[in-house]
């Protein structure tokens, strides 16, 4: 029996963990801004995170592909720069930022947007700084939504798969990820293979989401 090629599990992993720490480094001020802005252009900001919701994977693939590729607007830039986004891990990693940014910066957003003003108006009249009332009030009250975001982004990038494929191609062992991996050993009729994949890839997503829930379960009964 040949051994299972683990190397796309590993992959999808390490995607899904630099997926997530970039969202929550980029996401956690877009989404403070969102729940805090009165500016007309909210809607715009919020429909284009949002976008990624209701657009066919492959369709941001297909524009990313363009726009990143070697005849693309970018292309000069990116040649100035020496980095190569098509075809290769970073490339996954800007798709999946775009494609995975919702189930981020939304529940980040719906965390802020609980938090009572009036306590960011206390730590105000005590001197704390912007940053000292965000760093000290805001991320401790938004704890639960951080937890959401990052575990809603992680699962999401581990099971992405149109937008990956578009933009990253099925290079082993660069860019063939769990879900491009799957459909590549469905294609070689390698069903076990494929099977043994697919199992992995739900038993990990449904121990995060318990993970996830029961967590949340546990902070509402632990509320006075």
């Amino acid at each position: 029996m040949d051994t299972l090629d683990l190397t796309p599990f590993w992959l999808s992993l390490r995607l899904a963990a630099t997926t997530t720490l970039v969202l929550l480094v980029l996401g956690t001020p877009l989404a403070w801004w969102l729940a805090r802005t009165r500016s007309r252009v909210r809607p715009v900001v919020e429909a284009l995170v949002a976008l990624p919701l209701v657009l066919p994977p492959t369709v941001l693939g297909f524009y990313l592909l363009l726009l990143l590729g070697p005849q693309g607007p970018l292309a000069p830039l990116l040649g100035a720069l020496d980095l190569r986004l098509v075809f290769s891990f970073t490339g996954l990693v800007v798709g999946s930022v775009l494609f995975s940014a919702p189930f981020v910066v939304n529940p980040l957003k719906n965390a802020f947007e609980a938090i009572p003003a009036g306590q960011l108006e206390i730590a105000a009249t005590l001197g704390a700084a912007p940053f000292d009332r965000f760093r000290s009030v805001v991320l401790p009250l938004a704890a639960s939504g951080l937890v959401t975001a990052a575990v809603m982004g992680f699962a999401h990038t581990l099971g992405e798969f149109g937008v990956v494929l578009m933009i990253g191609g099925n290079i082993p062992g660069e860019t063939q990820v769990l879900s491009i991996a799957i459909y590549d050993r469905v294609e070689q009729l390698d069903y076990r293979a494929a099977h043994l994949y697919s199992l992995g890839l739900v038993a990990f997503s449904l121990v995060i989401l318990v993970a996830l829930y029961a967590s949340k379960r546990a902070r509402e009964l632990a509320r006075p």
